[in-house]
């Protein structure tokens, strides 16, 4: 139980209170969820967080959202002329699990083909983050973003 960590002791955790030692009791108490220390850990550091000019024609974007809880996911992949993804960005607006799901996506795809990045699943995403099945819709958006991504990419590199 110890890589299992409640995110808000996480994040109490970080302000250095004596708080944070008694936060995973009471997470316990109220009935919170558990968090993974690698969502803790995307969450709180994520990766490649930021924008590229979508009008890049070496960019592609890819704009999903889930509207059962409103997550929305932006993320864009830099392509060099050979078709490998070279840089990633991600924008999220969501849970720390979309969050952590977007940044292990990022991550995951740069140094790849845009072949190799199809082959990333949701599953893949939620088993390295040990998601709960309640928030398996979020790894489920980084692989539409992703595919989404590469669609965009490619659709610009045709009309070019």
């Amino acid at each position: 139980m110890q890589s299992l960590l409640p995110l808000a002791a996480a994040v109490a955790s970080t302000s250095g209170s004596s708080t944070a030692r008694t936060l995973p009791l009471l997470a316990q108490q109220l009935g919170q969820r558990w968090y993974h220390k690698n969502v803790v850990e995307h969450y709180e550091r994520p990766r490649n967080v930021g924008s590229f000019d979508k009008s890049d024609p070496d960019v592609g974007t890819g704009l999903v959202g889930a509207p059962a809880c409103g997550d929305v996911m932006k993320l864009q992949i830099k392509v060099d002329e050979a078709g490998n993804i070279v840089d990633a960005r991600f924008k999220t607006f969501g849970c720390g699990s979309a969050i952590a799901s977007s940044s292990v996506a990022t991550e995951w795809v740069k140094g790849k083909s845009l072949d190799e990045v199809l082959k990333i699943k949701n599953s893949d995403i939620a088993k390295h983050l040990s998601l709960p099945p309640v928030k398996l819709h979020c790894s489920m958006l980084a692989e539409d973003a992703i595919k989404a991504a590469v669609k965009d990419i490619k659709a610009k590199r045709a009309q070019a």
